[in-house]
């Protein structure tokens, strides 16, 4: 059976998908017929739900549940890697609602952050995430969110933080932030969709068994090329939720949602979002 899958090209994502697409693991069966893409765009595809499996966004999953569920293995949820809201002079917190803003997409989860803490900050101006650094430098926008290896390199070009938003929303929650989701789509039979998180986890754990052909992929699509960024991007945003969400990650998933939709940012998603459940949830 061939599935359809996206991804971007980003180093956590090429390293956690690197042995299942390229077959270096058992993949019980299954094809999958992958391509690469920005994750706004990602984010528009699942809106369609003609792609089988998406790496997304969560806030974009808000407008998506029904159409695709969680799955427990590739998520980009953690600790101190948020997106970071910067500036190319000095700006001051109370400033910010009245700035122009660049953002990396309107239903990138670095907006939900944003929208959370500054509902009243709506001029915004929507550039792919690589390009919001030159839009500063140029003076095209005020502040604009970054996220993904911009993260680990907008200090080099004399820009400077106003605000870690991830930083934000542990201090307001005490949950690590959820960024981005492997989704199935729900048509996939449910066998198949566990099969394929089977797959995901295996692909994971690969990874790290043979750093040397799984790098050789991260650097074929990675926009920052140095080795330091590369791996620096990848201790970041995979972790032992990547590996499988758990009761934590899918609490503090459940948080932001149940946050946004309270604020109205979002809507409120369906009873079922997740592949499958621990039995301590069940209990809870």
């Amino acid at each position: 059976m061939k599935l359809t899958l996206g991804f971007t090209p980003c180093p956590n994502d090429t390293f956690v998908f690197h042995a299942m697409v390229n077959r270096k693991i058992d993949t019980e069966g299954l094809e999958f017929d992958y391509f690469l893409a920005d994750v706004e765009e990602l984010n528009r595809r699942a809106f369609e739900g003609t792609t089988d499996i998406l790496k997304i966004s969560y806030h974009a999953y808000a407008y998506a549940a029904d159409k695709y569920l969680i799955l427990d293995s590739g998520s980009a949820i953690g600790r101190g890697n948020g997106p970071l809201l910067i500036s190319k002079r000095e700006i001051h917190e109370d400033e910010v609602k009245n700035l122009l803003i660049a953002i990396p997409g309107k239903y990138t989860t670095a907006n939900l952050l944003f929208s959370i803490k500054w509902p009243d900050a709506l001029n915004k101006k929507e550039y792919v995430f690589s390009e919001i650094e030159n839009a500063l430098l140029n003076g095209e926008v005020d502040a604009g969110i970054i996220i993904h290896e911009t993260r680990f390199t907008y200090f080099r070009k004399g820009l400077r933080k106003i605000v870690d938003l991830g930083r934000y929303w542990e201090e307001v929650t005490g949950y690590p932030v959820p960024l981005g989701a492997i989704v199935i789509n729900r048509a996939v039979p449910e066998d198949i969709a566990l099969k394929v998180n089977r797959i995901l986890k295996k692909s994971i754990e690969y990874a790290y068994t043979d750093l040397y052909s799984t790098f050789d992929f991260v650097r074929k699509h990675a926009r920052e090329m140095e080795s330091d960024v590369l791996h620096s991007h990848i201790e970041m945003y995979v972790n032992e939720f990547t590996a499988e969400l758990g009761l934590e990650g899918r609490r503090a998933v459940e948080k932001l949602f149940s946050m946004a939709s309270e604020a109205g940012v979002i809507p409120e998603p369906p009873a079922r979002i997740f592949l499958t459940r621990e039995q301590a949830e069940l209990d809870n």
